[in-house]
C-alpha cells in the first residue's frame, strides 16, 4: 500500500522574507570598509605614537589592532547572509490584550 503525503506548499509572510542580496551585500561591505578605516587609523596611530615616544604598551595595542582587524573584518564580510527572525503571530487567546496608545484602561467601580 502506497500512503502519498500531500504537503501543503509553504507560505512566507513579508516579514520573514530575507533582506535582498544586493542590500545583503552593500551592509558587508560597509562594515568591511569601517573596519579597514578602524585599522588605517590603528596603523598611522602607531607610527605617529612610536615617533611621538608614547608609551611601548600602546604603541603595541595599536599595533596589534592593525595586524587583526584584517582577518577579523574578512571573516565577518564573508561570512554570509545575516540570519533574520522570522515572524512570530501571537496567539489572541493567550493572555490578555494591554491597552492601544491613547486608550485608558476601564477603572472598576
Amino acid at each position: 500500500m502506497k500512503v502519498n503525503h500531500h504537503r501543503e506548499p509553504e507560505v512566507y509572510t513579508v516579514t520573514d522574507a530575507p533582506r535582498p542580496m544586493s542590500e545583503d551585500i552593500g551592509y558587508r561591505q560597509r562594515r568591511y570598509l569601517v573596519s579597514m578605516g578602524v585599522r588605517t587609523v590603528c596603523f598611522v596611530g602607531a607610527i605617529l605614537a612610536a615617533v611621538g615616544g608614547a608609551p611601548a604598551w600602546a604603541v603595541l595595542v595599536l599595533v596589534a589592532g592593525a595586524l587583526l582587524l584584517p582577518y577579523i573584518a574578512v571573516i565577518f564580510a564573508n561570512g554570509g547572509r545575516e540570519p533574520t527572525a522570522s515572524a512570530a503571530f501571537e496567539d489572541p487567546e493567550a493572555g490578555e490584550q494591554k491597552p492601544g496608545s491613547g486608550q485608558r484602561p476601564e477603572i472598576g467601580s
